[in-house]
C-alpha cells in the first residue's frame, strides 16, 4: 500500500490538518508547494477513501476529507506488508535483524523500551 508523491503530499495535508479538509481546503494548501489542477485533487481524495487510508463524509453538498490512520500507524502497517512479501518465518527474521542494524543507538532503545512495554507505544517513555 505505498504511496505516489501526490497521494503522500495530499496525505501529509490531511495529518496536518486539525480537522477534516474540503477538496478547497487541500487544493489550496496543495497549491502553496505545487500546482496542481481540483479535479485532480478531488480523484485523489476519492481514491485514498476507497482504499481506506481517508475517510470521507458528507457535509451538505461537499465532501469532508480526513485521515484513516495516523501517519505513524500507516507506517507500521506499511512496514508489517512489507515483512509480509519477504517470504518464510527465516526470511522474515533475518529481514527484521537487517532492518535493526540500520537503526540509530536511540532508535534501538526506543525500540528496547517499547517491547519491554509489551509492544505498545504508549506504554514506552
Amino acid at each position: 500500500m505505498s504511496l505516489g508523491h501526490l497521494e503522500r503530499d495530499v496525505m501529509d495535508c490531511l495529518w496536518s490538518a486539525p480537522a477534516p479538509m474540503t477538496v478547497r481546503d487541500v487544493h489550496a494548501a496543495l497549491g502553496e508547494q505545487r500546482e496542481v489542477a481540483y479535479t485532480t485533487v478531488m480523484t485523489v481524495l476519492q481514491r485514498l477513501a476507497k482504499k481506506g487510508m481517508a475517510r470521507q463524509t458528507k457535509d451538505g453538498k461537499a465532501h469532508l476529507y480526513s485521515a484513516a490512520e495516523s501517519k505513524e500507524q500507516m507506517a507500521a502497517e506499511l512496514m508489517m506488508d512489507a515483512l509480509g512479501d519477504v517470504g518464510g518465518a527465516q526470511a522474515r527474521q533475518t529481514a527484521l535483524l537487517h532492518f535493526v542494524g540500520r537503526m540509530s543507538a536511540n532508535e534501538a532503545e526506543l525500540l528496547k523500551a517499547a517491547l519491554s512495554a509489551g509492544g505498545s507505544p504508549e506504554r514506552a517513555p
